[in-house]
């Protein structure tokens, strides 16, 4: 499999540091994104922990595990969790410490994705974009109970409370998914401060007219353009070579 891939982490206009980490690694096949949280250094260390123990987990895995792509992502989600509650209880400078992630493995002409928070993942297929990831979210549970309107979920005040995180416990639940591969795909991973202020429809429509990469640097120009909230952090990775 032949991979074309970028990646763009950005301070948004608000924030002082960035706070968000990723991993484009295209010999393993792994693609990160990790939006951490927790106030002073807290947050950057925490995303920092999640992607490196997940790249290290990958790294030491053997070739019969990698045959099993749901359970290695799964452990390693698991162990980044682990860790950071450990330098949590360590280091009260830390205490709170968390962070999202969505994970992309590319394997045998699959795509497994691991998720936990509002990171997002979209799959860009022949001109049509589709959300892979659903946020654990109190926006997005009020939206699902019919509570609030997708037009209220936008603007709503609480958009930024997780329901699910590393950090926040030793275990977490990860949501896997598997899709299989198609020639042309493009895999978009991304924190919340692009796909708060650049919407699903945009990114197609970019994706559509555009190379990845100047696609890509258009998403994050827009979300700065309308205010960067947040700290933008945006992976593309296209499919041009399956394999045989």
């Amino acid at each position: 499999m032949k991979l074309r891939s970028c990646a763009i982490s950005d301070v948004g206009k608000k924030r002082q540091k960035n706070e968000d980490s990723y991993l484009l690694n295209d010999e393993l096949k792994l693609f990160i994104v990790a939006d951490g949280m927790g106030g002073h250094a807290g947050g950057e260390y925490a995303s920092r922990i999640a992607i490196t123990t997940i790249e290290d987990s990958f790294k030491n895995f053997s070739e019969t595990e990698l045959k099993e792509p749901e359970k290695i992502i799964d452990s390693s989600i698991q162990h980044a969790a682990n860790h950071i509650v450990a330098k949590a209880e360590e280091d009260e400078a830390l205490r709170g410490m968390g962070t999202t992630v969505v994970a992309l493995y590319l394997h045998d002409k699959r795509a497994i994705l691991g998720h936990v928070g509002d990171s997002r993942a979209y799959l860009f297929r022949e001109g049509v974009i589709e959300q892979l990831t659903e946020d654990h979210s109190l926006v997005n549970e009020q939206l699902k109970s019919g509570l609030i309107s997708e037009e209220e979920a936008r603007t709503h005040q609480f958009k930024n409370i997780i329901t699910r995180s590393l950090g926040a416990s030793p275990e977490v639940e990860v949501d896997l998914i598997s899709k299989k591969i198609k020639l042309g795909d493009i895999f978009v991973l991304c924190s919340d401060g692009l796909s708060n202020l650049v919407e699903t429809s945009e990114m197609e429509q970019l994706l559509r007219d555009n190379e990845a990469v100047t696609a890509a640097k258009s998403m994050v120009d827009l979300a700065n353009k309308r205010g960067g909230d947040d700290n933008i952090t945006l992976l593309v990775i296209e499919v041009v070579e399956t394999g045989s």
